[in-house]
């Protein structure tokens, strides 16, 4: 048995955990070298890592050995893989192109060089005096040499700029990441068109014209979205801040269809957060944008918040305050943690990782048996670190195993503590990987929640209701549908929902999503739907009483009976979660435009102020110490500029499907508990209730440095090095090791 099991093991550390077809069809000869891989048809070892085994088996290539075992379903599936790669390096590299093309630099004097590749001549620096085009006279050979004297001069002539790059950013401690965008290459793309000579922006600039002129550029790339507010209206997310030095930050962001985009930000250290204020800030940014095109204004369940939220409704009858959907789902999974059947098994998660980072040989030892994979998973939020981590741990479930019962574990003179048993007993205990599982089964359904009202992919309001209803239903399911058993559980979801996620507004989506309420017509007979519906009409045409009763009374049985348009076939585009509601409603509901304009509005807004709460960190990079002079204009600009670019670039993530996961973080700040004994209490994000007293954020500016959260020296950065190479990234590696000419036999 034992043998069976070392077996199995052993299968596991050589099958990569990858979504990669490759992998289906085979293993890796040794763990540790990802370029040898044996063909499960024929045990043939391709040497050129997993792209040149797919090539092998797809018979795609004649400089790879074709497997004369595969089948054709194996194939066909590979050779899909193939083209899907090329397909998404023939598009990066078309995006590079347009990326320097859309440079626009004024040219001077007649010296330029044509580029390869490149649909317009290119000024370049003195240097290339030394080098001369390809004369297409000379022989094959001649054409050969001179080709490679000029790789050679651009390699060494790129490698000694970029050592000027690297200069600047090790001297004034520049992130690594901050290269790793379109704007650098932009940058650096303009300035190697002006040639030499460029004079560098001077601090007056920066701060003063470039600024007010990059501001101005910003503004005018958000008027399609001022266009999308005034059609469809939008919604004002407001929030309350203090970072670790307890400075006090209010944040006004605006939410429409279209994205998020920042308003202002406001330090108010010096006053305490009263409903007063922030209605006051909220009233302010209602008027700057129009209080024609605000429908709703989203913030925290705080009881300062809830106060404000009576006044504005005293002066703007026709306005809905909702409760932060993401801080509420939070709440629910917060709360459902802290239930001790899940108390019990985060605390065992968390006493071991804190055994295994705690000490350089057992994270060495670790990372052996996980092939350099980290187990703890930093998220945005204390919850979702413990989500991700738990995740990670069933993930690794194997090579865990295998670790502890390792003779290499067993040698370490840590392990033999009483923490070093307990760590191993518990990875060795069956009920602890249970409870595991049972753990994220019951988390698993409002994370999905959570992603949606959290990921501004799409306006969440007309799905939130619907998908807690889902979620309830899923974890009931998990325990078997047994009452006593989920009781708990769902007693926390309800608890925290109630008069938060079930006002008249999210019960009014809920019913004009078709994609709800035509699967299941009872949505429409169901009491406490229709009476949230009737109040939300109520307030969203406030004294207009014969709107209300069209509404009601007239459009609603046309919508509901599918009537006129709704009977066309084709609105059962409805039936597909990723459809837009709001367009649905522009196309169907012209025959009801009372109910249309609400529904269209309703339905293009966003159900959490998530954006403008992760605003704080843009305002934390800005307002620093060194620049802690910096003018309220200035500081507004800056943080207007950068959050905005933020958003956009976002969108346009969104929109190629390249949008990450929400919960995942590159800051281990939220996963300190899994680091050390008491790292919850350095948490940033807390979640407040709206029973908590209000919290008077009145501190001073100065506060002792130990209020900066401690980070493990031992937990890298876990997104310098992904856990699984893309499938660009194995295709330039190969091309490296393997050019074309080479046989792989």
């Amino acid at each position: 048995m034992s043998e069976m099991n070392a077996t199995t093991q052993q299968e596991n550390v050589l099958k990569r955990k990858t979504d990669d077809v490759g992998w289906e069809y085979g293993s890796l000869i040794d763990p540790s070298n990802l370029d040898k891989v044996k063909c499960m048809f024929c045990n043939h070892v391709s040497t050129g890592g997993i792209y040149r085994l797919k090539q092998h088996v797809a018979h795609v290539s004649n400089d790879v050995a074709k497997c004369k075992k595969s089948s054709q379903e194996a194939k066909d599936r590979c050779k899909k893989s193939l083209e899907e790669a090329s397909k998404k390096r023939r598009e990066k590299t078309i995006r590079e192109l347009e990326l320097r093309d859309s440079v626009n630099i004024s040219r001077v004097g007649d010296e330029e060089v044509n580029v390869a590749g490149r649909s317009e001549p290119h000024k370049l620096g003195p240097l290339d005096k030394w080098t001369r085009p390809i004369d297409p006279k000379l022989t094959q050979a001649e054409a050969l040499h001179q080709q490679k004297i000029n790789k050679e001069l651009w390699k060494k002539r790129t490698h000694e700029v970029q050592q000027y790059v690297a200069r600047w950013m090790y001297n004034h401690a520049i992130p690594f990441n901050a290269c790793d965008n379109d704007d650098f290459k932009l940058m650096c793309e303009a300035i190697g068109r002006f040639g030499p000579g460029f004079e560098p922006p001077s601090k007056h600039d920066l701060r003063e014209t470039l600024l007010s002129q990059e501001h101005a550029r910003v503004k005018s790339l958000l008027q399609e979205r001022d266009a999308e507010k005034m059609k469809n209206g939008c919604s004002i997310m407001t929030d309350a801040w203090s970072d670790r030095k307890r400075r006090s930050i209010m944040n006004l962001c605006t939410n429409c269809a279209d994205g998020s985009s920042f308003i202002k930000s406001k330090e108010m250290s010096a006053v305490s957060h009263t409903s007063e204020v922030i209605f006051q800030l909220v009233d302010e940014g209602i008027e700057e944008i129009g209080p024609e095109h605000v429908v709703q204004v989203v913030t925290d369940n705080a009881s300062n918040n809830m106060g404000a939220k009576k006044i504005l409704l005293e002066k703007r009858p026709n306005m809905f305050w909702s409760s932060c959907a993401t801080h509420t789902i939070n709440l629910m999974l917060q709360g459902i943690g802290n239930l001790p059947r899940f108390t019990k098994v985060l605390d065992k998660a968390k006493a071991f990782t804190i055994f295994v980072y705690g000490h350089t040989r057992t994270l060495d030892c670790m990372r052996h048996f996980s092939s350099g994979k980290e187990i703890i998973r930093p998220g945005v939020t204390r919850f979702a670190s413990a989500y991700l981590t738990l995740e990670s741990l069933l993930d690794k479930k194997d090579q865990l195993r295998k670790m502890v019962v390792d003779g290499r574990w067993d040698s370490l003179r840590e392990v033999k503590s009483k923490n070093g048993k307990a760590a191993t007993a518990t990875i060795m205990s069956m009920p602890f990987w249970k409870d595991v599982k049972l753990c994220l089964n019951v988390f698993e359904p409002l994370v999905k929640v959570l992603r949606l009202v959290d990921g501004d992919v799409k306006p969440s309001m007309g799905f939130v209701y619907g998908e807690i209803v889902k979620a309830k239903k899923e974890i009931k399911e998990v325990y078997g549908n047994v009452a006593s058993r989920y009781k708990d559980v769902i007693d926390v979801v309800e608890k925290k929902m109630k008069d938060r996620l079930d006002s008249p507004l999210h019960l009014a989506a809920y019913l004009l999503n078709p994609y709800y309420s035509y699967a299941d017509t009872n949505i429409f007979d169901d009491g406490t739907i229709t009476e949230g519906f009737i109040s939300c009409v109520e307030t969203f045409y406030h004294g207009d009483d014969s709107k209300q009763d069209q509404a009601v009374n007239v459009e609603l049985r046309k919508f509901q009976n599918r009537e006129g348009s709704f009977a066309k076939k084709l609105t059962r585009t409805c039936q597909n979660f990723e459809y837009n509601a709001a367009s649905w409603w522009k196309l169907y509901g012209n025959e009801v435009p009372t109910l249309q304009r609400m529904a269209m509005r309703i339905l293009s807004l966003t159900s959490g102020a998530s954006a403008c709460e992760r605003n704080w960190s843009t305002f934390e990079n800005i307002h620093t110490k060194k620049r802690n002079r910096l003018t309220t204009e200035r500081l507004n600009d800056l943080s207007f500029i950068q959050f905005n670019s933020r958003m956009m670039a976002k969108k346009q993530m969104i929109k190629e499907k390249k949008i990450a996961d929400v919960l995942f973080s590159t800051e281990t700040t939220e996963a300190q508990g899994f680091l050390f004994e008491g790292g919850d209490e350095c948490a940033v994000v807390i979640y407040r209730d709206e029973d908590e007293e209000e919290i008077d954020n009145t501190v001073p500016m100065e506060v002792d440095e130990q209020l900066e959260p401690r980070r493990s020296a031992r937990l890298r950065q876990l997104y310098e090095a992904e856990e699984f190479d893309s499938e660009e990234k194995e295709f330039d590696d190969e091309e490296e090791k393997h050019p074309d000419d080479e046989d792989d036999y």
